[in-house]
């Protein structure tokens, strides 16, 4: 297990490198980030000069990249145009944004994992068709969509929530945000679920499980749901990235000032500090994230050994 993981380590390395030189020449080539600073007017060119100067935009790409990447391994991730540090926007941008991945993933697995238990285990029931069939409409509805509706109902017209979270971002506030983010995301749990947990029924174990005797509840938590399981991990682990960079519209919807509104911010206004800083830490999220996954698949399948 020890070699394994130095292993992975080792490979996350490229990974890294390659993914942040990637988005760092896609940031760069959205547009002049210097005509951004000066609003509608165009600069006059000592001013444009100057700002390239400032922020070292009058060098090569690779030079750029060279500086940043040494500067990031120092804890240094730039300054926004508007003079702050990146890391001060971090400071207050991943906390509230933390907390709505983790309410979401909560949902995910509470309701998805249970919603697809119940229908695996009762596949043609009535039960397992509205199920699949409010799957469906979750996936299909945009989350703009499901995000301004329940804000509609529950906060504006019936006054059971605040239709926007306040500047503290306390937990019991996401709890609608982090359904509506993770609306579209446990509606495949649940189908994925569904799916794994009806494939592995017919499979020789469960039998051998059944015919042994064993109580039903063992058989489907110690052996059927264990090993159904594995592609549901694969999919949350991989999730977890895709969640806190992909609340762009959430936490428009419900002015939450985390991860998404300060990328949208650094987007709007051709930040690419902002922007290459935010998504530095999201790769590093997203490897971390596919490590873990990995290792938990020993503990879900005892046949799974890692050299």
């Amino acid at each position: 297990m020890g070699r394994y993981v130095v292993r992975r380590l080792l490979q996350m390395i490229p990974v890294f490198f390659g993914a942040t030189l990637l988005i760092f020449l896609m940031v760069n080539v959205m547009g002049d980030p210097v005509a951004g600073l000066c609003g509608e007017r165009q600069c006059d060119p000592a001013t444009a000069a100057q700002l390239r100067r400032e922020f070292g935009l009058d060098k090569p790409l690779w030079q750029q990249y060279a500086t940043y990447m040494g500067n990031v391994f120092t804890g240094d991730f730039g300054t926004a145009f508007n003079g702050q540090k990146v890391t001060e926007l971090m400071a207050t941008a991943f906390p509230p944004t933390i907390r709505l991945t983790i309410v979401a993933i909560v949902f995910e697995v509470a309701i998805g994992i249970a919603l697809g238990v119940i229908t695996g285990l009762r596949r043609g029931h009535p039960v397992d068709t509205t199920v699949l069939l409010l799957t469906l409409v979750v996936i299909s509805v945009p989350t703009f969509v499901t995000g301004l509706l329940l804000q509609l109902l529950l906060g504006v017209k019936w006054g059971w929530t605040r239709p926007s979270v306040s500047p503290a971002a306390g937990v019991g506030e996401l709890i609608v945000p982090g359904l509506v983010l993770a609306s579209v995301s446990l509606a495949y749990v649940t189908r994925l679920t569904r799916t794994s947990l009806a494939e592995n029924r017919r499979s020789d174990y469960v039998r051998t499980a059944v015919a042994k005797g064993l109580p039903r509840r063992r058989v489907i938590t110690r052996h059927l749901l264990r090993n159904s399981l594995i592609p549901v991990v694969t999919f949350i682990g991989t999730d977890i990235g895709a969640l806190m960079g992909g609340a762009i519209v959430t936490e428009r919807i419900f002015n939450i000032h985390g991860v998404g509104y300060q990328l949208y911010q650094g987007i709007l206004r051709q930040n690419t500090q902002t922007v290459v800083g935010f998504v530095t830490v999201l790769v590093l999220v997203f490897l971390i994230a596919n490590l873990l996954v990995d290792l938990l698949y020993a503990v879900l399948d005892p046949r799974i050994r890692y050299a």
